[in-house]
């Protein structure tokens, strides 16, 4: 069996790469990388010589066999994103599922992740939090991603590009309270580091009138202090999806059930089974 390392690789500055992953860059046979150009500018400024493999979201169910089949002569192999920690938002999630699921060890080697950066200094609470990615770019899914955000009672992190941030901005303003709080983060580590705070409504026409700004953008939301106390609903689909499981049911038509007969948002019923389903650590 092989060993996949997961690499967090710097957002920015470069000297947040860690020295044990610097270590295991030197070391594999192989990095797996989203764009092997600018993995190369790293691993030469690190003085590694490793060689690079092109996979990213076009080509990884096809790189994926021969990624496997190293895996089975015993090669180590290193995974990293552009930049981050990978699968957040990156390509990655079907390799790490696939070597798994062959038995082969799969490490991870934490480091900087912009969700994290952006959360810490946001000044809102940390625990619980939720992490949305890029939001659908419209129809009724972006809506219910949108509402979604604006009634959670969690720290919300998004990520958006910069000609999108000010209509992120202005469509959670329209939804929300007039008072609700956010950070904009840009450049995080980098030169022109930067975090705008201020309401929705605020950063929205800041953008707007401003245009797109220039960098890397992470968006944190403040928790709802509005949101609909959904304890005795949650109860409610917790023992009905509970009870439709123990009768066979598939995970997938449970959660279809429970959002019927409750009237329930499809995405916290799909959200309440998949927390059932989950294996016990």
């Amino acid at each position: 069996m092989g060993t996949l390392y997961v690499v967090s690789t710097p957002i920015g500055n470069l000297e947040d790469l860690t020295e044990r992953a610097r270590r295991v860059l030197g070391e594999v046979e192989a990095v797996l990388a989203e764009d092997t150009r600018r993995t190369r500018r790293l691993l030469d400024h690190i003085g590694v010589s490793a060689r690079v493999v092109s996979l990213h979201l076009h080509n990884e169910r096809q790189r994926l066999p021969r990624i496997l089949e190293r895996l089975r002569g015993g090669a180590s192999l290193a995974l990293v994103s552009d930049a981050g920690t990978p699968l957040v938002s990156d390509p990655g999630a079907r390799l790490v599922d696939e070597a798994l699921g062959e038995g082969h060890t799969v490490v991870p080697l934490p480091g900087p992740s912009a969700v994290l950066s952006a959360l810490v200094v946001s000044g809102f609470p940390t625990v619980p939090f939720t992490f949305f990615g890029f939001l659908p770019r419209k129809g009724r899914e972006r809506g219910e991603f949108l509402d979604r955000v604006v009634t959670s009672r969690d720290t919300v992190v998004l990520f958006e590009s910069p000609e999108r941030v000010g209509d992120l901005l202005g469509d959670l303003a329209e939804r929300a309270d007039p008072v609700r709080r956010a950070v904009v983060a840009r450049e995080i580590t980098k030169l022109h580091e930067e975090f705008r705070r201020g309401t929705l409504p605020e950063l929205a026409r800041y953008y707007q009138d401003r245009g797109p700004p220039r960098g890397e953008i992470t968006v944190v939301v403040s928790p709802s202090e509005s949101a609909p106390d959904l304890g005795a609903e949650e109860v409610a689909g917790r023992a009905l999806a509970q009870s439709l499981l123990e009768g066979g049911a598939s995970p997938s038509s449970v959660a279809r059930e429970v959002a019927a007969r409750l009237g329930m948002p499809r995405n916290r019923a799909y959200d309440l089974v998949h927390a059932l389903t989950l294996p016990e650590s």
